[in-house]
């Protein structure tokens, strides 16, 4: 494994991937007009404002979708692994949960937008993120680490924007097909069901479908969870004058999800019979946005969403509802060499479910209402031609914790054409929901153990980032250098070390530090083959009476690489993956596995080949080199712990439990698919 990364990265000091240079609509989230080979480095971002990459101080990467197309999944929780220093975690090895974390930071500190607005938080991220066809995106933009002041203080890890496709500029028909070896089915199709002067509307369905029990490992539990999948996508854009965007969507997804024992049953949910983890989502997501019609630019966004889940983990019932509702008005002008932002916004969480963290001292069932307003202001101040200064702050206040204070600094200094330095710093606030964040407190493998009042999380952030050009002949080497820290107060940790069948969770008494540095390389050349490589190092970690405890799940090594060869007859070959180092796992005491994850790779390869009129087939291998987990599962031959006082068959009292997995179980395995488009 050591040696294939020595050889990453020495290829990736010869040559890497091309930069896309993208042309972009002025409206609000509109689609990218084009992507197009450029030698120059106007990489363009777009949140509630549009912006080139090097106008701003605050870093944020573009992701086409046709990058994430190099390696074809079926939701945007598995495409984001292509992104390096973002990691999609695998939190249980039954029901395959998970979250996304930056730059080692849990999923929880991930702030995930759709078309700028928090759809998809709390509840919805447990399962959610696999429920976002990779379909429905035109783009997706991360910002990591402190963002600006538009986005709020929870932000604290960085920022993920999901922005979906424009109707106006979508392809009047489009499907996209694909299977695999193991049987599964993602069928996706598009099409403009109004299309005239006035407005587009654009319908999008996808269907994904795996029912294949596999136990290659021969633990008795199903590998890879079963799912059944439906999401229904409609939204319309509006043609104003001047440009003023408009736009409104709707999406309703469902899903049966099945992880457990190999030979449960339906008629086993809720049993102690046959171990199964059993999950029905239904969800529905409105959004949209709006130019007033009048002369100043005021921007207004909207969502809500309504998400049911009804579930059970073995015999542990977990039945939830949430329902957000946002509203978010922006203002921004130009005076002189400043560009002012301000807006005001209001959020309103209802969470509820059948467990304790929904009930009052007098174990009364007490739904929690979780309402915050919030102000903020920005100046982007343009100093001379070679810095920028942007200022903010934000005021939210919660029903509970009352203020919250955000500022945010960031400065850009650009000395030449070739060159950017970024410095931005920023504050975190953050009130954690245990049963919605950890789904190891869901699985009834542990016992779930508050033992104080939890107070709200507090942080502080910093990033450097440095991006430089270096023009050799007939091509450019782009290095993007980022360097991150973040310092924790009252951060709460969950503890699976003292007691193995319990989760302890309280504030910490010391402090926690995120810290690290990621680089990327790409270039341009004056030949085909392209190389995309990029490499992070971090040291995340929590220090309590002087002792110091690596972070969970959080590997100090990892990367991505992405190779490319287009032929000149329309084929394309990719090579993409990601690797890890060793990571610290959550064991018991006397465990026979060991505390730390070996060095892994992922890799995929795929061929595609383009015909005219818009077709396209494609094909390859996912886990070329088969890796595989071992032992993710913790005694499952005993999922109800009924032998587990067994001194004989049990000496150390070893107890189920679920939460060792790391890695997809799912070994080497192939895939085909075809695409269709009409213009």
């Amino acid at each position: 494994m050591k040696s294939l990364i020595v050889i990453l990265i020495f290829l990736s000091s010869l040559v890497a991937a091309q930069t896309d240079s993208v042309a972009v609509d002025s409206a609000e989230n509109s689609a990218l007009d084009s992507v197009t080979k450029s030698n120059r480095i106007d990489e363009v971002t777009i949140t509630q404002f549009a912006f080139k990459k090097l106008s701003t101080p605050i870093s944020t990467d573009v992701y086409s979708q046709q990058f994430f197309r190099k390696n074809p999944t079926p939701n945007i929780f598995e495409s984001i692994a292509m992104v390096n220093g973002v990691k999609p975690q695998l939190n249980c090895s039954v029901c395959n949960t998970g979250d996304i974390h930056i730059n080692g930071l849990e999923g929880a500190y991930t702030m995930i937008l759709i078309d700028g607005m928090p759809i998809v938080s709390s509840l919805s991220t447990v399962y959610g993120l696999s429920g976002i066809p990779n379909s429905l995106v035109d783009r997706i933009e991360i910002t990591k680490g402190p963002a600006s002041s538009v986005f709020g203080s929870e932000a604290m890890g960085g920022v993920i924007n999901i922005i979906t496709k424009n109707a106006l500029q979508a392809p009047h028909f489009s499907t996209d097909a694909m299977t695999g070896n193991q049987g599964e089915i993602n069928l996706d199709v598009a099409k403009k069901v109004i299309d005239n002067q006035n407005f587009s509307s654009l319908l999008s369905f996808n269907y994904f479908y795996f029912g294949t029990r596999m136990d290659q490992n021969q633990d008795h539990f199903t590998d890879t969870a079963l799912q059944h999948k439906i999401s229904i996508f409609n939204k319309w854009n509006f043609k104003r004058k001047e440009n003023r965007p408009a736009s409104v969507a709707l999406r309703y997804f469902y899903e049966d999800r099945f992880g457990g024992e190999m030979h449960w049953k339906k008629q086993n949910r809720g049993s102690d019979d046959v171990y199964g983890e059993s999950i029905y989502t239904n969800r529905l997501e409105l959004f949209g946005i709006y130019q007033l019609p009048m002369k100043e630019k005021f921007l207004l966004q909207y969502s809500y969403n309504y998400h049911n889940q009804n579930s059970f983990y073995g015999n542990t019932p977990y039945l939830a509802t949430q329902k957000v509702l946002f509203l978010q008005l922006n203002w921004d002008r130009p005076f002189g060499k400043h560009l002012l932002k301000s807006g005001i916004g209001y959020k309103s969480t209802f969470y509820d479910d059948n467990t304790p963290g929904t009930s009052n001292s007098a174990g009364e069932n007490q739904p929690m209402r979780s309402p915050i307003a919030g102000i903020y202001l920005e100046d982007e101040w343009e100093i001379n031609a070679k810095n920028t200064l942007l200022m903010g702050y934000r005021y939210d206040y919660h029903l509970v914790h009352q203020s919250v204070h955000s500022p945010r600094l960031a400065w850009k200094f650009e000395p030449d054409p070739y060159s950017t330095l970024r410095l931005s710093f920023g504050t975190g606030f953050r009130v954690m929901n245990l049963f919605t964040e950890d789904h190891a407190a869901l699985t009834g493998s542990r016992e779930v153990v508050i033992q104080e009042d939890l107070k709200p999380e507090k942080s502080f952030n910093t990033n450097l980032n440095y991006l430089i050009k270096i023009p050799i002949k007939d091509y450019f080497i782009n290095v993007d250098v980022n360097g991150f820290y973040s310092y924790f107060n009252n951060k709460i940790i969950g503890d699976f070390d003292s007691e193995p069948d319990k989760i302890i969770y309280n504030n910490l008494s010391g402090h926690a530090i995120s810290r690290g540095i990621s680089a990327d390389v790409s270039s341009n050349w004056n030949f085909p083959l392209q190389l995309m490589f990029g490499v992070t190092y971090m040291d995340v970690y929590s220090v309590n009476d002087a002792e110091k405890t690596q972070q969970l799940h959080a590997p100090k090594w990892s990367g991505t690489y992405n190779l490319t060869y287009p032929f000149k007859n329309q084929f394309s070959l990719d090579l993409t993956g990601q690797f890890y180092g060793p990571m610290r796992l959550p064991t018991v005491p006397n465990d026979f596995r060991p505390d730390y994850s070996p060095w892994f790779t992922l890799m995929n390869i795929q061929l595609s080949k383009k015909f005219d009129h818009g077709f396209e087939v494609y094909g390859g291998i996912r886990n070329l080199l088969n890796f595989v987990p071992k032992n993710p599962i913790l005694r499952p031959f005993d999922p109800f712990d009924q032998e587990v006082n067994d001194v004989v068959s049990n000496p150390y009292s070893y107890t189920f439990d679920t939460t060792y997995g790391y890695a997809p179980l799912q070994g080497i395995r192939s895939f085909i698919g075809v695409r269709y488009q009409i213009r």
